[in-house]
């Protein structure tokens, strides 16, 4: 069947004289500028890609850390053997994955692609809340800045370098070679280490009533020369936090986590009261239903 004939406004045949090819000459001059913009664009969008897989990846890694950690059962103690290389396996791959994405969010692309990295705050929790369990004490942002880029830097060497724990992490990134000093690292921001101590506090909780309910008291290190409970800590963090002014930027974030933190102190002050108060007439392993009280709360 035949497609017909393509005729101008006047009846005439058009003459057809095949494809016609792009011409090798700029249409205007502005084309070779949109046409970078374009490539510019592409490289964006392909580099937030591969930030967001990699950023998921390590979310995991740092959520099963701590799901290793809620195993232990003392503060103020070294993590037990089978602990400890769980974990050390575990920020061997998000040493690797950090090194991985490290030359492409150097820079104003630190802060571009700062949405992207949401999987920093995972592992700030992750990193402080191990810190935590062996020193009953909560690590500095300068200190935690220099293990996360002393992981990425770990990241580049050959697999049978031997992962060591954020304490030997912190001293050997204080000690760096100017060759290891060259090597592209992540940085944290305020708020990455901020809004990961957030959560923090969650694990805490967590970590505060399976504790106390295997082992029928509260957990309790001797740092610093003083006993000290796991609900004195919760108190004097979240002190800390509602000393703090409000941050500028995304306030509802904010706002979200500190009254979720409040949440997680009193769950542990009502736990840490009720082993004091009314220990004696509960039997081994009994723990609250704390979701009852939430439910009470929100129907008031």
């Amino acid at each position: 069947m035949s497609s017909g004939i393509k005729r101008d406004r006047h009846g005439n045949a058009k003459r057809f004289d095949g494809p016609k090819h792009a011409a090798n000459s700029a249409v205007n001059p502005y084309t070779p500028m949109f046409e970078g913009l374009r490539d510019e664009l592409d490289a964006h969008h392909d580099r937030r890609d591969r930030i967001g897989k990699v950023s998921r990846d390590i979310t995991g890694l740092s959520k099963k850390i701590i799901f290793s950690l809620q195993r232990v059962r003392k503060i103020d103690q070294k993590l037990p053997s089978n602990i400890q290389a769980e974990v050390d396996s575990r920020l061997s791959e998000v040493s690797k994955l950090l090194a991985s994405i490290a030359p492409e969010v150097q820079g104003i692309n630190r802060h571009r692609y700062a949405r992207s990295l949401v999987c920093l705050e995972e592992l700030v929790e992750a990193l402080t809340f191990a810190h935590y369990i062996k020193t009953q004490q909560l690590i500095t942002y300068n200190e935690l800045c220099l293990v996360v880029e002393d992981l990425t830097r770990r990241g580049a060497v050959p697999e049978d370098a031997v992962m060591a724990d954020a304490d030997e992490q912190v001293a050997a990134a204080k000690s760096e070679s100017p060759a290891d000093a060259a090597t592209p690292t992540i940085s944290l921001t305020d708020d990455d280490y901020i809004y990961g101590v957030f959560d923090l506090s969650g694990e805490m909780m967590r970590f505060a009533t399976t504790t106390s309910a295997l082992t029928g008291k509260m957990a309790s290190g001797d740092s610093g020369g003083t006993q000290r409970t796991i609900v004195e800590d919760m108190h004097e963090l979240g002190s800390f936090f509602e000393m703090l002014p409000l941050r500028t930027g995304n306030r509802k974030t904010w706002e979200k986590k500190l009254e979720v933190m409040r949440q997680s102190v009193q769950k542990v002050e009502k736990l840490g009261y009720d082993r004091m108060v009314r220990g004696s007439e509960r039997p081994d392993g009994w723990v609250p239903d704390l979701s009852s009280t939430d439910q009470i709360e929100a129907e008031e």
